[in-house]
């Protein structure tokens, strides 16, 4: 999904999330709409390419028209502080379960071992 977003820090900060979190503008975090808490996902700003991974923790934005809120350090972390708003791609990172990492580690080990003779 792309579209705009903004961030939010300061008169935020110390107050609880949706989630019953408190607010940390500090921490990789994000205010979404509808996806659930927990989620995470890579936000790219599209004007430098630059990603973040963050962690949804809030519901927003309140400004009709915006995907995304992002907490300032996540913002500042894709260098948009100083814009306010910004062209973001959101992508939902797989969340790896022990099946997934059980499954990957299995493939390692059959193309890193040798064939017997």
């Amino acid at each position: 999904m792309t579209g705009i977003a903004s961030w939010y820090g300061e008169p935020h900060h110390g107050r609880l999330t949706a989630n019953g979190e408190i607010f940390d503008q500090e921490a990789l975090t994000a205010a979404h709409p509808s996806l659930p808490f927990g989620t995470i996902l890579r936000v790219t700003n599209l004007h430098d390419g630059l990603s973040v991974e963050v962690r949804i923790n809030d519901r927003g934005p309140v400004i009709p028209g915006r995907i995304v809120d992002l907490s300032r350090a996540a913002a500042r972390s894709v260098r948009a502080t100083g814009l306010g708003i910004f062209r973001v791609r959101l992508e939902v990172v797989p969340r790896e379960t022990p099946t997934t990492a059980a499954m990957r580690d299995a493939s390692a080990r059959r193309t890193t071992t040798s064939p017997k003779p």
